[in-house]
C-alpha cells in the first residue's frame, strides 16, 4: 500500500475508530473492577472483651491480606488491560487494512479499467454492475465520457478523411490547368517560371493532404489485407530508393538488417512507416553525415531503429517531433523539408498495429528512432 492514497488514510480512521472503541471498553471494564472496594467495621461482641487485641490484631491481618490481594488483582487487571490494549492496536490495523482494500476494491476495478482505454479503443465500456450507488455512479458517469470522446475523435478523423478527398479534385484541376497553359506554344517566360513555382507548391500541398489521409487511416485502425511483413526488407527497399538523396548529401550508410525480423499488418501503411523513417533519415541529415539501420528481435517483438548524426538536441525537443507539424527549432511547417507529419504518421501507425515508436536525442548528437512491433514466428522466409 503507497504512503498517501485514500487506502492508508481509511485504515488510519478505521484503526484508530476501532482503538478508541478497544481504550474505552478496557478503561470502563478497569473502572467497574477496581472502583467498588468498601472496608466493612468488626464490632467485638462483649463476651469476647478479653480478647480484643488478639482479635483486632486477627482483624487487621486479615485487611492486609486483603488489600495485597486487591493490588495484586489491580495489577493484573492493568497489566491485562495494557496487554488485550496492544493486541487491539494490531487487530485494529489489519482489520482497518482489510477494511479498507474492501471498500475501495470497486474503485481499483474502475481505475485498471479505464488505463485499458486508450485513444484507440474509444468504443470499450466500463459496464459495472452493482446497486445503483456512488461507484455505479461514477463508472457510469466515465462511460458517457468515454463515449462522447469517442464521437469527437470519430468526427475529427472523418472530417480530416473528407477534407482531403475533397481537397484533391480542385489541386487536380489547378494541376490540370496550370499545365495547360505551360505547354502552350508562345508562353511566355514569367509564365514558365510561375508555372514552375506553383507546381512545386501544389506539389506539396499533394504530399500534405496524401499525409493527412495516411494518418487518419492510421488513427482510425483502418487495417485491410493483413499479411506478414518483413521490417527488413522494407528498410532495405526504402533505403535503395533514397539513393539519390543518400549521395547528393554524401551520407555514409551502414545496415544491419537481420532476416526474419517479421510483423503481421496491413503491408502498405507498414512500408509508409519505414519510408517516412528513412525519409527522415535522409532529409534532416547534415552534409556528409551518416545513418546506421538495424532490425533486432527481442522478446515477443521486433524493432528497427535508424540513428542519425547531427547536432546535440534536447529530448525534450525530440519527444514533440511524434506530433503532427512540430519540428525542430526554426524549421516550422511551411519549410521545403517535408510536411511536418512524418515521425506523427510513424507514431500512428506503430500505434495501430500495437507498436510504439520511440525517440531519443543521442548524447553525441543527433537522433535515435526506434519502431517496436509485435513479432510473428515463422518457419521460413516470407515475402515483403
Amino acid at each position: 500500500m503507497r504512503n498517501g492514497t485514500v487506502g492508508l488514510r481509511f485504515t488510519i480512521l478505521y484503526a484508530g475508530v476501532f482503538l478508541v472503541s478497544g481504550i474505552g471498553l478496557l478503561s470502563l471494564t478497569f473502572l467497574l473492577a477496581g472502583g467498588v472496594r468498601r472496608s466493612v467495621p468488626v464490632t467485638p461482641h462483649p463476651s469476647a472483651a478479653g480478647d480484643l487485641d488478639e482479635l483486632d490484631q486477627r482483624v487487621r491481618h486479615l485487611q492486609e491480606q486483603l488489600a495485597e490481594v486487591n493490588a495484586q488483582h489491580s495489577r493484573q487487571l492493568l497489566v491485562g488491560s495494557l496487554l488485550a490494549l496492544t493486541v487491539m492496536a494490531v487487530v485494529s490495523v489489519l482489520a482497518g487494512r482489510v477494511l479498507a482494500r474492501r471498500v475501495l476494491r470497486p474503485l481499483r476495478v474502475i481505475t485498471a479499467a479505464t488505463r485499458r482505454i486508450t485513444a484507440d479503443d474509444l468504443h470499450r465500456r466500463l459496464d459495472v454492475n452493482g446497486p445503483a450507488d456512488e461507484v455505479k455512479d461514477l463508472a457510469d458517469t466515465i462511460d458517457g465520457l468515454l463515449g462522447r470522446l469517442e464521437a469527437s475523435f470519430a468526427a475529427q478523423r472523418r472530417f480530416v478523411a473528407n477534407a482531403s478527398h475533397e481537397l484533391r479534385t480542385p489541386l487536380a484541376t489547378m494541376r490540370a490547368s496550370l499545365d495547360v497553359a505551360v505547354a502552350k506554344p508562345g508562353a511566355a517566360r514569367q509564365t514558365l517560371v510561375l508555372g514552375d513555382r506553383l507546381r512545386t507548391q501544389l506539389d506539396r500541398v499533394d504530399r500534405l493532404l496524401d499525409g493527412f489521409l495516411v494518418l487518419a487511416r492510421a488513427q482510425h485502425g483502418a487495417l485491410t489485407g493483413a499479411a506478414d511483413v518483413d521490417l527488413g526488407r522494407l528498410a532495405a527497399r526504402a533505403t535503395t530508393d533514397r539513393t539519390t538523396g543518400i549521395t547528393a548529401k554524401r551520407l555514409t550508410v551502414t545496415e544491419d538488417l537481420r532476416a526474419g525480423m517479421v510483423t503481421r499488418g496491413d503491408t502498405a501503411l507498414l512500408a509508409r512507416m519505414v519510408e517516412n523513417v528513412v525519409d527522415n533519415a535522409v532529409t534532416h541529415n547534415e552534409d556528409d553525415g551518416w545513418i546506421r539501420l538495424e532490425t533486432s528481435r527481442e522478446d515477443a517483438e521486433v524493432r528497427l531503429v535508424v540513428e542519425t548524426g547531427g547536432r546535440v538536441l534536447d529530448q525534450r525537443d525530440a519527444d514533440r517531433l511524434a506530433q503532427p507539424f512540430e519540428r525542430l527549432g526554426a524549421d516550422r511547417t511551411g519549410s521545403e523539408n517535408g510536411s511536418g507529419l512524418g515521425l506523427s504518421i510513424v507514431a500512428a501507425i506503430a500505434a495501430a498495429h500495437g507498436g510504439r515508436l520511440e525517440l531519443l536525442a543521442l548524447p553525441r548528437g543527433g537522433l535515435r528512432v526506434s519502431i517496436s512491433l509485435p513479432s510473428v514466428q515463422v518457419p521460413a522466409e516470407v515475402p515483403a
